[in-house]
């Protein structure tokens, strides 16, 4: 289970997190990857987005337990105060841990490299 000060709840951070985000797409995933401050006191915090398509309600839940247990050891690598979004393709349904495994770590990859470029549109959460 992911701990509660790194869940992402409210629909106002999870629309922010997909507009201001760094987008990043595998086979059966798209994540959007909003950095906070490089100096964040606050946690890095994950929702995942999980829709009809995948399947039905006992799909679903499975694949949104499948990518809560994994992003439950990748919150750490995040910096602090970002915000990920991870969608969930119909292709998840059918894919085992390990894929869902390699495409996670291969979107959250591109995502932290553009991430730090600096270039703009590279998920820099604005501060206001």
């Amino acid at each position: 289970m992911l701990p509660a000060d790194h869940r992402l709840t409210r629909p106002d951070s999870f629309r922010h997190a997909v507009k201001a985000g760094r987008r990043s797409a595998a086979r059966t995933l798209v994540t959007h990857l909003a950095t906070g401050d490089a100096g964040a006191v606050e946690p890095a915090r994950v929702g995942f987005v999980v829709s009809k398509a995948v399947g039905n309600a006992v799909v679903r839940n499975t694949v949104k337990r499948r990518l809560r247990h994994l992003a439950r050891s990748r919150v750490a690598l995040l910096p602090g105060g970002a915000l990920l979004v991870v969608r969930a393709l119909p292709a998840a349904a059918t894919s085992s841990s390990e894929e869902l495994a390699a495409d996670l770590d291969r979107c959250l990859g591109r995502s932290l490299e553009a991430g730090q470029s600096g270039r703009p549109g590279s998920g820099q959460v604005a501060t206001r």
